[in-house]
């Protein structure tokens, strides 16, 4: 009992470090104009590296395009492991057939200024059969690795949920600005429609006005000639 006690005392002390100093899921976000290229060392063959981006927003609320970006993933040779073509955002793994420093470039087609959110995890998972002193650990350390690694992958989900997240956010408060400003531009031109078409009644209203006096006044004046009597001359006798 008293070693069984010790052994489950260790593993919970094990798996509270475990707990404590797991790394964070820590993506970087920057701002592309064309082109910009990123590398990642990867010290060992046939591990899983697990790659995020999202495109958050462009440099103008009034820019609204589906174009996306393009990624290519290179290996240490230059060799083009995995490529995403025109996306705003995506998430994708790869086995690593070739250690060493990997490259990641983001090309803008797009005519303005992106900013994008990227977020890559290097998968590894050892084995401890030939270090472990007693045989009773190594399934131990075996399991708190791959509770490592799910609490990691765990994580970087949780990263690109929230990359997402923010530029949904994003989109809806531009989207709402620009409904906004159409509403305000359609009001405006309504009142100034509106003025114009009284301004015009008005001129209409005032030249019928007008010849209707000039009408009137010219038949009165005619009236007026027909009924006077011209004066008469006597003569005399």
């Amino acid at each position: 009992m008293e070693g069984l006690s010790w052994r489950t005392a260790c593993c919970l002390s094990v798996l509270c470090a475990v707990l404590l100093f797991l790394r964070p899921a820590e993506g970087i976000r920057f701002v592309i104009d064309r082109e910009e290229c990123f590398s990642h060392n990867v010290e060992y063959e046939g591990d899983a590296v697990h790659v995020s981006f999202v495109v958050i927003k462009a440099d103008t609320p009034w820019h609204y395009s589906e174009e996306g970006v393009d990624l290519v993933v290179k290996d240490p040779n230059g060799a083009q492991v995995r490529d995403s073509r025109d996306k705003t955002s995506d998430k994708f793994e790869f086995i690593v057939q070739k250690r060493g420093v990997h490259r990641f470039c983001f090309t803008n087609k797009s005519p303005y200024h992106e900013t994008i959110d990227f977020d890559v995890h290097v998968g590894h998972f050892s084995y401890f059969e030939q270090h472990a002193k007693d045989e009773h650990f190594a399934p131990l350390f075996e399991q708190i690795a791959k509770l490592d690694e799910a609490l990691y992958n765990i994580q970087f989900e949780q990263h690109w949920l929230e990359a997402q997240t923010d530029r949904q956010a994003i989109l809806n408060e531009n989207m709402s600005r620009r409904a906004v400003h159409k509403a305000l531009f359609e009001s405006a031109a309504l009142i100034a429609a509106s003025v114009i078409q009284v301004y015009l009644l008005r001129r209409l209203f005032e030249r019928k006005l007008g010849t209707s006096r000039s009408s009137r006044l010219g038949v009165l004046s005619l009236a007026r000639k027909k009924h006077s009597v011209p004066p008469t001359i006597g003569t005399r006798a």
